[in-house]
């Protein structure tokens, strides 16, 4: 880095990047600066290299921000970038990659600088290395200076900044589609090739520093530890800045432009006028980026990139509802959570939202019933040789419900399932035995804990003799549980009120485990809803008992088919039907700020972070 250094220990002893952070305020104009960003660097591909590069970086860096507020050495090195991205396009055409070459290495530069300096120094701190205080010609040590001001700089950076949000946000989603593995490695820019001479050696060696420069290494003539365990850090990184950059918060008179590009985007084959009040809208193809976010659903990010689409691109949204292979997209959603205690709670808890949101929609309920799934190989509790999506998804989402009750004990994980149960619950059809089941060794499960609790408020109560300070925990404890066995009964209640004939799995468990309802048959907060289940449940007990005796399986089941036809809907009460929404708390940026910089701690490639200057999220959260 600085004029030919190759190796980080050569950083230290180099005149160029000396004079940089000096005393002496460099011209503009002054050879000096092609000397300094026309050098070879092997950028690091891991978070081992990021660091010792940063620790080599870090003693140049403190001496600039001493001296820059004077010099403008900075501020000069930023305008020298700016310059050479104003020939880009034109150096293309022509292939001519000077141009190219001298922008990555200046970018890298800087990059490097602001690291250090954002770490270093407060907001007004590093409002002063964009401007510096110059003294007049012959003024003595003593004379004030004259202040000049890169606000300019500043303003032309907000410029571009915002006249690209649009393209920038399509490049990044397209680097996330693409999925490209790195260019081959590059360590001598300028050496001739066999064939293409010294142009090729310079645009070769380019197209990796360029990679290079953004998947901050990953291309290099050794592949570090970070790129070993991901081999696509264009694709990881472009998702961790698009993630980053939609999350940055709203400025007073303006609101955030990348979030914006990311709720009006729209699909390539959307042929309607661009509407003039959404400036930062851009088409892309809906089926390469659906067909990525099914593929990519193994990491954190591409899961709140999935939560971001679908809760704020309404076309989005509409084009994946509208897929006829929406198990693609579910499938992977549901081995998230079937793998709840491998995985973070951030990453379930958005894997949950994700179901919630898809389930607000009444034909996606349907159509997931009607979606036919054989041999799902990491569902490995039960052999599954044959199952509706609809099913699997009730037995998964059960499953993480019973695995929070037991271990986390989180209300709001437990919450989002439960409505989006309530949500399938009127669409429910012909539900796989198992799925029946383990509706009801939920409810089983909820009947347990709550005369647990009140066993336990029962023995405090008789131990105190009257001292009643503790049972107020008890009473909190047993309203959350009466809360979700309230739901419990409302979704299988919706379930029997809207598709009685389609479930005969259900009427079945129901039966079978008929003496766990009576207990709640006359609890107050249960009476009205135990209604229709007591009516469901003597009216196929009835018909059982006039079948007669030591019935079979198969003859239960079709007494049971037989006397959903037959039951008048008009015994069964009528309920409000069970709606549920996905609305972000009044504050979601307190919640997905630190969440997505854990994620560019814990995931990006090549990247140093020094963990106890963490302060936004804790060490260990997710």
């Amino acid at each position: 880095m600085g004029a030919n250094t190759s190796q980080v220990s050569d950083l230290s002893d180099n005149p160029s990047l000396k004079a940089l952070v000096g005393t002496e305020s460099i011209s503009e104009n002054d050879p000096f600066w092609n000397q300094l960003i026309s050098f070879t660097f092997i950028s690091p591909t891991s978070s081992g290299d990021s660091k010792l590069l940063e620790e080599a970086v870090i003693p140049l860096a403190k001496i600039l921000i001493e001296n820059n507020p004077r010099t403008g050495n900075f501020g000069a090195l930023v305008r020298i970038f700016l310059g050479r991205t104003k020939e880009l396009k034109i150096s293309t055409e022509c292939q001519d990659q000077l141009f190219i070459w001298q922008a990555h290495n200046a970018l890298f530069m800087i990059r490097c600088l602001l690291k250090v300096f954002i770490r270093e120094m407060s907001e007004e701190e590093l409002h002063l290395q964009f401007s510096y205080q110059e003294r007049a010609p012959g003024s003595c040590g003593g004379e004030l200076p004259s202040q000049i001001d890169f606000g300019k700089e500043r303003c032309q950076l907000l410029h571009i900044n915002l006249c690209l949000t649009s393209r920038l946000v399509k490049t990044l989603l397209y680097n996330f589609i693409r999925q490209e593995k790195c260019p081959p490695p590059a360590t001598h820019i300028f050496e001739p090739k066999a064939e293409g001479g010294l142009l090729y050696g310079l645009a070769s060696g380019v197209a990796s520093g360029l990679w290079s420069v953004f998947t901050l290494g990953g291309a290099g003539s050794k592949a570090g530890i970070d790129q070993e365990h991901n081999p696509l850090p264009l694709s990881n990184q472009s998702l961790l800045l698009l993630l980053v950059l939609a999350n940055l918060t709203d400025g007073p008179d303006w609101p955030n432009p990348y979030r914006q590009a990311i709720t009006c985007f729209r699909n390539t084959q959307d042929t309607s006028s661009l509407p003039m009040e959404q400036p930062h809208t851009f088409q892309i193809n809906f089926n390469s980026l659906y067909t990525a976010l099914c593929e990519q659903q193994r990491s954190d990010q591409a899961t709140l990139l999935l939560y971001t689409l679908l809760h704020q691109n309404t076309n989005m949204r509409t084009y994946m509802l509208s897929r006829t292979d929406m198990d693609n997209l579910v499938l992977p959603i549901l081995e998230i959570l079937y793998h709840v205690e491998e995985r973070n709670s951030h990453h379930v808890y958005m894997a949950l939202i994700i179901l919630l949101i898809l389930t607000e929609d009444d034909a996606f309920n349907r159509s997931i019933h009607e979606v036919v799934l054989k041999n799902i190989s990491w569902y490995t509790e039960r052999s599954l040789t044959e199952i509706s999506l609809g099913s699997l998804l009730i037995l998964v989402v059960i499953r993480t419900i019973q695995f929070n009750m037991t271990r986390t004990r989180d209300k709001y994980l437990h919450t989002n399932c439960l409505a989006a149960l309530a949500n399938m619950s009127a669409q429910f059809r012909c539900l796989h035995q198992y799925a029946a089941q383990r509706i009801i060794s939920l409810f089983a499960l909820l009947s347990k804990k709550h005369n647990k609790v009140l066993e336990q408020a029962t023995q405090s109560l008789r131990g105190r003799q009257g001292d009643n300070t503790a049972l107020p925990d008890y009473a909190q404890d047993l309203n959350v549980i009466e809360e979700v066995i309230r739901m419990m009964l409302e979704i299988i209640n919706s379930c029997l009120c809207n598709s009685l004939h389609h479930n005969p799995n259900l009427v079945y468990a129901l039966l079978y485990k008929r003496e766990l309802f009576e207990q709640f048959r006359t609890h107050p907060s249960f009476q009205d809803i135990m209604q229709n289940l007591d009516t469901v449940i003597g009216f196929f007990s009835q018909r059982l008992e006039q079948a007669g005796s030591d019935l079979s399986v198969e003859r239960v089941q079709e007494v049971i088919m037989k006397g959903a036809q037959a039951l008048p809907k008009d015994r069964l009460k009528k309920f409000p039907e069970l709606k549920f929404k996905y609305v972000e708390e009044d504050q979601p940026e307190d919640f997905f700020i630190p969440y997505v910089w854990s994620l560019v701690f814990n995931s990006g490639v090549g990247l140093h972070w020094n963990p106890h200057g963490i302060e936004l999220f804790s060490m260990d959260s997710g």
